[in-house]
């Protein structure tokens, strides 16, 4: 049995959302699991949770690219999504072993708030399930301001942390890299949102992008209320690009002038400024 996902829309719209929403086309799928043993830079956590396979945002840096099952998967990353609509049902097994305080990381190879989610309401109905049956310790990670909807879930949980991902302080610089990602700025209206409602967030700037004005970026920042941010770099000499979109965001990063010089200096800015700030893995241990 599989959950019915689009009960509460009109059945007209669902054929054209169901199927595709902007570049995107969308498949179903039955899983095997929903729960994976955290392993790699996950690894201090117990498990991993996707709802999703590939992701509609479509980053041409992401690493969850390379996790494709094809070249052709890989090299169409943001253009295909797969949803899996027996998630709950397979969570709803672990019933008969509860995941009390077990650590899990929501999600590390897709965002768990993909477009699609507004109409699915997977990913909460992956969220009642944990609060009602399991109660574990979870970190949400996602660049999507549709986190908010959720908060009254989230405010339950005994432990939660939300990660929102801001990369940048330019929209030429995430238009170039992140393309069909929501803007800057409604990233960082979502995650004060969040932490107003009293909610533990953290603001992962992984990889750090082009910065066109690092004190006033800070100060962004600093108005959202978050305490907590992680940073690492972006080597543009090692990144791996899909979609045929190196170039463009190569002459992005030229334009800029942005290089390793650029990256520590704005670094050291927000060592000064920031609250609380960890570099790459040990920023993302569990809470």
């Amino acid at each position: 049995m599989t959950l019915d996902l689009f009960n509460n829309l009109d059945h007209e719209k669902d054929d054209n959302q169901k199927n595709k929403i902007g570049q995107t086309n969308i498949q179903y799928i039955s899983s095997a699991s929903i729960l994976t043993e955290a392993k790699g830079f996950m690894e201090a956590y117990d498990f991993t949770l996707n709802p999703y396979s590939g992701c509609s945002f479509g980053c041409n840096y992401c690493y969850a690219a390379f996790f494709s099952r094809s070249p052709e998967e890989r090299e169409s990353w943001g253009a295909w999504l797969k949803v899996k609509e027996n998630a709950l049902q397979l969570l709803m097994k672990w019933r008969r072993k509860p995941l009390i305080n077990k650590t899990i990381y929501i999600s590390s190879v897709t965002d768990p708030y993909q477009p699609i989610e507004k109409h699915l309401e997977l990913t909460r109905g992956i969220l009642k399930e944990l609060l009602n049956y399991h109660r574990p310790r979870i970190v949400i990670q996602t660049r999507s301001q549709l986190v908010t909807r959720d908060i009254d879930l989230l405010q339950q949980f005994d432990a939660v942390q939300v990660n929102m991902t801001v990369t940048t302080d330019s929209e030429d610089v995430r238009k170039a890299f992140e393309p069909y990602c929501p803007s800057n700025s409604s990233r960082l209206k979502a995650i004060k949102e969040v932490t107003e409602a009293g909610i533990q967030t953290c603001i992962t700037m992984t990889p750090l992008l082009p910065i066109q004005d690092a004190k006033s970026f800070t100060q962004e920042l600093l108005n959202t209320g978050v305490e907590k941010f992680i940073v690492q770099p972006f080597h543009p000499d090692k990144g791996k690009f899909v979609a045929s979109t190196r170039e463009a965001a190569l002459q992005q990063m030229k334009k800029m002038n942005w290089n390793n010089n650029n990256y520590l200096e704005v670094v050291e800015i927000f060592k000064k400024e920031l609250p609380w700030l960890g570099e790459g893995k040990q920023g993302f241990a569990p809470i």
